[in-house]
């Protein structure tokens, strides 16, 4: 575990792009209007050739990191934060295909006042068309997540999937298992008490091991309905599908692996291996 002195109250933006084209400015004319406080960001830029990265960085408040090639989501998330001097304590880390709603952030800033121990605070994230996205879930227990892996498209209701995605109605401000990463503002000493992003995870479930191993370090994950953001989503992604669709389940099998091993788990994990490899050749088929 990572021991760190005191850091400041100052509020930094981290930002990881991969081709994210117009988005990114409309990321940042919105972003100036989510709070009253002045705000660092950093973008951290996993090889794109589009230009974007380099015209949001002629802001005066933008700092671009050009890593040269593409590292995945998490590590560059954590590259982006360790470009921050100790006086930024709270790091938004986002995806640049998203929008904010006007005062959001000072909201999300205002809930964590309210948590002490919070170190993780994930606001209502909604579609273009309004459509709330369940972004505040339960942890995957083995049992929940074959259940919604396996029947999550083709039956939306069923009972796993229902009570992973902790769909209940009226959002409420309250603790979750794991936040989205498409955005999230984290308490940087929490951040440092568990060494960031798992680094294994190239893209998918390292916002789930965050939030599983925050909570294991006696911080709370906590989401905070009375800030708001639109995802546009599937920007970069949708350039790869094939090649995301693999880094999905590779993920997703690494996460239950890492938490069921020994030998009476290894039948279990060889057959989740071959049904998310069945899955991924069918998912692939249709496209």
């Amino acid at each position: 575990m990572t021991e760190h002195p005191s850091y400041g109250d100052g509020i930094a933006v981290v930002t990881v792009t991969y081709f994210p084209g117009e988005t990114l400015e409309k990321f940042l004319d919105t972003l100036e209007k989510a709070t009253d406080r002045d705000v660092q960001v950093v973008v951290a830029d996993n090889d794109s050739t589009d230009g974007a990265p380099e015209k949001a960085a002629r802001r005066e408040n933008v700092k671009l990191l050009s890593i040269g090639e593409n590292v995945g989501y998490g590590t560059a998330a954590n590259r982006g934060v360790a470009e921050l001097d100790d006086s930024y304590g709270w790091v938004v880390v986002v995806n640049p295909d998203l929008e904010w709603e006007p005062g959001s952030l000072d909201a999300l800033l205002e809930v964590a006042e309210r948590w002490p121990r919070g170190g993780a605070f994930g606001p209502l994230i909604h579609d273009l068309d309004g459509t709330v996205y369940p972004s505040a879930r339960l942890l995957p227990s083995f049992g929940r997540g074959i259940g919604h892996a396996a029947f999550g498209k083709v039956w939306p209701g069923n009972p796993w999937t229902r009570q992973y995605r902790q769909e209940t109605g009226t959002p409420v401000e309250r603790t979750a298992g794991w936040l989205s990463g498409s955005c999230q503002l984290i308490r940087r000493e929490a951040f440092d008490s568990v060494d960031g992003f798992d680094t294994r995870y190239f893209m998918y479930f390292e916002d789930v091991d965050l939030g599983e191993r925050l909570s294991r370090a006696g911080w709370l994950n906590v989401y905070a309905p009375s800030s708001s953001v639109m995802h546009i989503g599937g920007h970069s992604t949708s350039q790869a599908s094939e090649k995301m669709l693999r880094a999905h389940h590779d993920s997703a099998y690494r996460y239950l692996a890492d938490r069921h091993r020994g030998l009476l788990w290894k039948p279990v994990m060889l057959a989740v291996k071959a049904g998310l490899a069945l899955r991924l050749k069918l998912e692939t088929r249709k496209k």
